[in-house]
């Protein structure tokens, strides 16, 4: 089992920042990939931004640029930088860890609202 507890979420007006962190705990040694969604009211979960455990990482094309996606392996937590924040990006953000077992976990969700 893998617990996953995020932080960080806000309110934050049209071209500000925010940080997000995801801390990871219990059996942290068969995570690999980590990432961070988004689900808007009345939309579906989408993919934001994704790394490997040897750090590679990819990102949604909307927010290529703003966002920035980092893991520190020592602490088991991962970051998700946003910049140049859009009313747009307003939903509650995921933190997703996949597993060598295949088992998917998440954490709670933490809102973010951007406002113009």
């Amino acid at each position: 089992q893998v617990q996953l507890v995020e932080s960080g979420g806000g309110l934050v007006q049209a071209g500000g920042s925010l940080r997000l962190s995801c801390a990871a705990s219990g059996s942290i040694f068969s995570i690999n990939a980590m990432g961070w969604y988004r689900q808007a009211p009345g939309k579906q979960r989408e993919l934001v931004a994704a790394i490997t455990s040897g750090g590679s990482s990819n990102y949604a094309d909307s927010v290529k640029g703003r966002f920035t996606i980092s893991r520190d392996n020592a602490k088991n937590t991962v970051y998700l930088q946003m910049n140049s924040l859009k009313p747009e990006d307003t939903a509650v953000y995921y933190c997703n860890a996949g597993t060598t077992t295949q088992a998917d976990y998440w954490g709670q969700g933490t809102q973010v609202t951007v406002s113009s």
